[in-house]
């Protein structure tokens, strides 16, 4: 299973959702968690389809198309603004 998290304002998007996902049914990336997510809840999926989300797996940014394995924790991060 892959543990899928969501920072910021993501998670107010993700309640309800089932945050972990099992690699043996599916080729796992970024790109087909977001894909799956976002036919459960189409807001979550506009927000994570925005070009200035990014992905993390295991702490480490990562491309959308980085594969995932059992036990990798797969994180969501919003875009950030500081001041």
């Amino acid at each position: 299973m892959v543990k899928v998290l969501f920072f910021g304002r993501l998670g107010d998007f993700s309640e309800n959702i089932e945050l972990k996902v099992n690699c043996t049914e599916i080729e796992a990336t970024p790109k087909k968690i977001r894909s799956l997510l976002s036919e459960d809840n189409v807001n979550l999926g506009k927000q994570l389809a925005a070009a200035q989300v990014l992905v993390a797996v295991n702490k480490v940014i990562v491309g959308w198309d980085y594969p995932i394995n059992d036990g990798d924790e797969l994180a969501f991060l919003p875009p950030v603004t500081g001041g």
